[in-house]
């Protein structure tokens, strides 16, 4: 038997979503628990591979047991409590046995966080900018980034990747009231604004780099040229610095066999 497991996680005390020696992670911890409940080694896979300090709203992880689960809300409660506070599986989905929560999410969407006002209570979930933003000239960088296709600019060098070929399908920046879902999951933020990237995939550290790039559109110090000269020169090094992970959260991944009405939604 094949499940999905939907989950959410607050990734500051994290070295990201994927195993790593020497590091804990939300993979290990997750896989940890699971094999504890189903007195087998168990592993996961994950629809994608947050980096260090990133958060997940939602996030899927598919895995393989040798029986039918069959009281999956006892299932759940005996995983959430090995899995610490940071960490909250929330579904449980039997899914077919090829299912692939990596290879067959349809979109995923991501949102970055920033406030004007210095704030200690949410310094841990946006990045603080002590002055205010041009959002016009940002958005017209996100076109630029929309109608991109290799991203290698914005691609962690010297990483396992195919390829660096993404479809953007949104890239828009808004202030926090104007964003819903934003406001109601992490408050009002005085002055504050979001980004929001919608993709078929993205590539390790792709959005913190593109958020670093528009941020210098948004500071008067980069061109909409010097954007679009970024995208053609497929040069890391060209692109703006990586922003910090603490204010990004991967916000809702996409499947065709499980319907956005199942999905547990958080606020």
């Amino acid at each position: 038997m094949r499940y999905f497991l939907e989950l959410s996680y607050n990734g500051l005390s994290y070295h990201g979503w994927q195993c790593q020696p020497n590091s804990i992670t939300v993979q290990e911890v997750i896989e940890n628990a699971l094999s504890t409940v189903l007195k087998k080694d168990i592993g996961i896979i994950g629809s994608g591979r947050t980096d260090t300090g990133v958060h997940a709203r939602q996030m899927f992880a598919h895995f393989d047991s040798d029986y039918e689960i069959l009281n999956p809300k006892k299932f759940l409660l005996s995983l959430n409590s090995l899995v610490g506070n940071d960490i909250s599986i929330y579904n449980l989905y039997p899914v077919s046995s090829t299912a692939h929560a990596r290879f067959d999410a349809e979109t995923r969407t991501y949102k970055y966080f920033v406030t004007y006002s210095k704030n200690p209570f949410l310094r841990n979930y946006c990045w603080h900018s002590p002055s205010p933003l041009d959002i016009k000239k940002m958005n017209e960088a996100g076109k630029l980034i929309q109608n991109a296709n290799d991203f290698t600019s914005f691609a962690k060098l010297h990483s396992d990747t195919k390829t660096n070929l993404c479809s953007v399908e949104k890239a828009i920046w808004q202030p926090i009231e104007h964003d819903s879902e934003a406001k109601d999951f992490i408050g009002n933020l005085n002055n504050g604004i979001v980004f929001t990237i919608k993709a078929d995939r993205f590539l390790r550290n792709m959005v913190r780099a593109i958020v670093g790039t528009m941020i210098e559109v948004g500071r008067g110090k980069l061109s909409l040229e010097g954007v679009k000269k970024i995208i053609e020169e497929k040069n890391r090094c060209s692109a703006g610095t990586s922003m910090p992970g603490n204010a990004l959260f991967l916000w809702r991944i996409t499947y065709p066999y499980i319907p956005q009405s199942n999905v547990t939604t958080r606020s």
